[in-house]
């Protein structure tokens, strides 16, 4: 394996079943490993975010970004992934 590569994959939207389920299937799909994950549920609003290992997906990551995007329409959510040096330089104080 390559050198680990990571990004963050970002979920936000009303509580449903098979969200965690269905981000997860999209990532094993195309060879990228969870790497931690955190989730809540206020409100009846569910947020997630992931850690991920992009070093070696069967796919590019416009393409793997445009089907986490595809399933957050279908499942009416925002569902975002960002490789982590840009997530964490825009969230740097």
């Amino acid at each position: 394996m390559d050198k680990e590569s990571k990004a963050v994959v970002t979920v936000l939207g009303l509580d449903r079943k098979g969200i965690i389920a269905g981000v997860s299937r999209v990532l094993y799909e195309h060879n990228v490993n969870i790497l931690d994950i955190a989730q809540t549920v206020r409100s009846d609003y569910f947020n997630m975010m992931m850690v991920v290992d992009i070093s070696d997906p069967d796919c590019s990551f416009e393409q793997l970004s445009t089907e986490l995007s595809s399933l957050g329409g279908r499942l009416n959510l925002q569902i975002r992934i960002q490789r982590s040096e840009i997530f964490e330089a825009m969230h740097q104080v």
